[in-house]
C-alpha cells in the first residue's frame, strides 16, 4: 500500500494584469489517512507557504476612501498601472477605485469626463496618471485644475508631470508644485529621503534603489512644494526632487516623478509611498 498526499500549488497561470490576484489549487489524494494528515499539517516541509509575505501594514483604516483614478495617454502600461496602483492601495487604505481611463494612446486629448463641472464631487482624492503633453487648450486645462484649487486634494504619478507641457499657461504646473519637460535615461536610480519626519515618508528606507525607471529632470519647485526625497542625475551630477508635497489653494497634492515601468509599480516601497501619499493628500495622515 502506498502512502500519497500531493500537493498542487501552481504559480499565477495568467499573465494579464487582473491575475494580480489568484488562488492557490490544492489537489490531495489520500489513501493512508493518518499518515497524510501529518505530512498535510506540515507546510514548512511541503513548501505550502514558506513563500507567504506577510499582510501589507494598513495605514488607514477609517471610513473608506473614495478615490478617482484618472489614467490614459501614451508611452504606459496604463491598464497594468491601474490594476497595480488600486489593489495594491486598497490593501493599505480603505478605499475603493474609481477608474477613468480615455483619451487613447496618444498626446493631444481632451477627455469627455472633465466636461460635467461637477466631476470630482463623489471623491475624496484624485490621482493623476496620464501622459497627454501636447494638450494646450487653457480652458479645458482649467477645468481639472480649478476644482483641485478649490480644495480637492490629489495625487500625481510620473508623466502627469509632462502633461499638457506645452501648454502657455502655468495652472497646471502650479498645481503639481513641479516643472519638468523632459527625463534622463532609464536606470536603477537611488532615492535619498531628507524630511524622514514627514508622515508620508515614516518607514521609507535610507535609500531606496529604484527598479529601472527615468528620471524626471526639474527645472522648477513652485512657492508651495516641500521636496521629501530626492535622485541625483547620472549625467551631470545634479539632485532633482521625485517626491514632494504642495498646497494649490486649498487642496493638497503628493507627486512623485518615479512610475514609467510596471516593475516599479510591483515594487512594495513604491505602492507603500503612493497609499501614504494619499492617505496624507487626503487628510488622513
Amino acid at each position: 500500500m502506498t502512502n500519497d498526499c500531493v500537493i498542487f500549488t501552481p504559480k499565477n497561470p495568467l499573465p494579464q494584469p487582473i491575475a494580480l490576484r489568484y488562488n492557490a489549487f490544492m489537489t490531495l489524494k489520500i489513501t493512508s489517512f493518518l499518515t497524510c494528515l501529518l505530512l498535510c499539517l506540515m507546510p514548512p516541509v511541503l513548501g505550502e507557504d514558506k513563500n507567504t509575505q506577510p499582510a501589507p501594514e494598513k495605514i488607514y483604516n477609517g471610513k473608506k476612501l473614495k478615490v478617482l483614478l484618472i489614467t490614459g495617454g501614451c508611452c504606459h502600461n496604463y491598464i497594468f498601472q491601474s490594476t497595480a496602483l488600486s489593489q495594491g492601495i486598497e490593501e493599505r487604505v480603505n478605499a475603493e477605485f474609481t477608474v477613468i481611463n480615455e483619451g487613447g494612446k496618444g498626446t493631444r486629448a481632451q477627455i469627455p469626463f472633465y466636461n460635467d463641472p461637477k466631476w470630482a464631487d463623489p471623491y475624496d482624492v484624485v490621482i493623476h496618471n496620464e501622459c497627454f503633453a501636447d494638450t494646450t487648450d487653457a480652458e479645458y486645462i482649467r477645468k481639472i485644475t480649478e476644482v483641485h484649487k478649490a480644495g480637492k486634494p490629489a495625487v500625481v504619478i510620473h508623466c502627469a508631470m509632462h502633461t499638457y507641457r506645452s501648454a502657455k499657461i502655468d495652472d497646471w504646473r502650479l498645481f503639481l508644485g513641479v516643472t519638468s519637460r523632459r527625463h534622463e535615461h532609464k536606470s536603477r536610480y537611488a532615492v535619498i529621503p531628507f524630511a524622514k519626519e514627514h508622515p508620508v515618508m515614516k518607514g521609507f528606507p535610507e535609500k531606496w534603489i529604484t527598479p529601472k525607471d527615468e528620471l524626471y529632470v526639474i527645472d522648477k519647485l513652485w512657492p508651495e512644494t516641500k521636496p521629501l526625497a530626492y535622485s541625483t542625475s547620472e549625467r551631470t551630477g545634479k539632485k532633482h526632487a521625485v517626491i514632494w508635497t504642495n498646497t494649490y489653494g486649498k487642496a493638497r497634492v503628493f507627486g512623485t516623478t518615479y512610475g514609467h515601468a510596471d516593475d516599479t509599480f510591483r515594487d512594495d516601497v513604491f505602492i507603500n509611498l503612493l497609499a501614504r501619499g494619499t492617505a496624507w493628500a487626503a487628510g488622513k495622515l
